[in-house]
C-alpha cells in the first residue's frame, strides 16, 4: 500500500504534538490508576481480615478481586475517552480543506483509511501501556492468573480498536470536531446499553441485542476465556466501521 507509511507517520506526529492527546491520556491514567489503587486497598483489606480464617483465606483470588473488575473498569474510562482521540481525524481535515490535497495524492482512501486508523490505534496502545507498571508490580505482590491479565489486555485492545473505528467514522461524517465526539460517544453508549432490554423482546430479537452488545463480548476476555466467537465480534465491527467510513469518503470524491 503505496503511501501508508508516510501518512502513518503524519498521523501519529499529529496525535502526539497534540495536547489533547496528553490530556486524555493523563485523565486516563489518573482514572484508571485510582480504580486500581482501590482495588488492591481493598483485596489488602480483604486478605488482613481472612488471614484469621485460613479456609477464607483460601477462597481470595486476586484475579476475581483486582484484574478483572480493573479491566472492567478500563472499558468504562474508554467509552468516555475514545470519541476524544477520532474526533480530529476526518473532521479537521475537512474543516481545513486538507481532504482535498488527500484526493490528489497517489493514495488510495483505503490506505488513508488504513494509515489513520493505525496511527490513532498505536497511541491508544501507548496510552494502554501505561497501566502495565501496575500489573507488574501486581505480580511482584500477588499471584494473578497471567492468562487472564493477558486475555483482558487483548480484550481491552480490541474493544478500544472497536471504539476508534466508530470514532473514525463519525469523523467522518461532519466537520465539527465536537459533533463528532458526541455522536461517537452517543453510538458507543447505545452498543453498550443495548443488551440491558433484552428481557423486554422476544427471544430471538433478545439474543440479537445480546450479541451485539459490546459488553457481552468483553466480559470473557475479563474471566481470562478466550472464545473465538468473541475474536470474530470485534473483528467485523472494527471492519464494518472502516468500511462505513471508506464508503463515506469515497462519496466526497464523487460529489468532488
Amino acid at each position: 500500500m503505496k503511501g501508508f507509511g508516510a501518512i502513518y507517520r503524519k498521523e501519529l506526529y499529529s496525535l502526539f504534538a497534540s495536547p489533547i492527546f496528553y490530556v486524555v491520556a493523563g485523565v486516563f491514567l489518573i482514572i484508571t490508576g485510582y480504580f486500581f489503587y482501590n482495588l488492591v486497598a481493598y483485596y489488602g483489606i480483604v486478605s488482613f481480615q481472612a488471614s484469621q480464617n485460613p479456609m477464607a483465606m483460601k477462597q481470595l483470588n486476586v484475579t476475581n478481586m483486582v484484574v478483572s473488575p480493573f479491566f472492567g473498569d478500563v472499558s468504562i474510562v474508554l467509552l468516555l475517552i475514545s470519541p476524544l482521540l477520532t474526533m480530529r481525524l476526518y473532521a479537521e481535515e475537512r474543516k481545513s480543506g486538507t481532504i482535498e490535497l488527500l484526493f490528489t495524492y497517489p493514495v488510495s482512501d483505503l490506505t488513508t483509511l488504513l494509515a489513520k486508523f493505525a496511527g490513532v490505534f498505536s497511541a491508544f496502545l501507548v496510552i494502554l501501556a501505561g497501566t502495565l507498571p501496575g500489573m507488574i508490580l501486581l505480580g511482584y505482590v500477588g499471584d494473578p492468573n497471567w492468562k487472564a491479565l493477558l486475555c483482558g489486555y487483548l480484550g481491552t485492545a480490541l474493544l478500544g480498536g472497536a471504539f476508534l473505528a466508530l470514532g473514525l467514522f463519525t469523523s467522518a461524517l461532519t466537520q465539527n470536531q465536537i459533533v463528532a465526539a458526541v455522536l461517537a460517544f452517543g453510538a458507543l453508549l447505545m452498543f453498550w446499553i443495548i443488551g440491558w432490554v433484552k428481557n423486554l423482546v422476544g427471544e430471538g430479537m433478545g439474543r440479537f441485542v445480546e450479541y451485539i452488545s459490546v459488553t457481552r463480548h468483553f466480559e470473557s476476555f475479563t474471566k481470562g476465556v478466550l472464545d473465538s466467537r468473541d475474536l470474530i465480534y470485534y473483528l467485523l465491527f472494527i471492519v464494518l466501521f472502516l468500511f462505513f467510513t471508506l464508503r463515506q469518503m469515497e462519496s466526497y470524491r464523487w460529489r468532488g
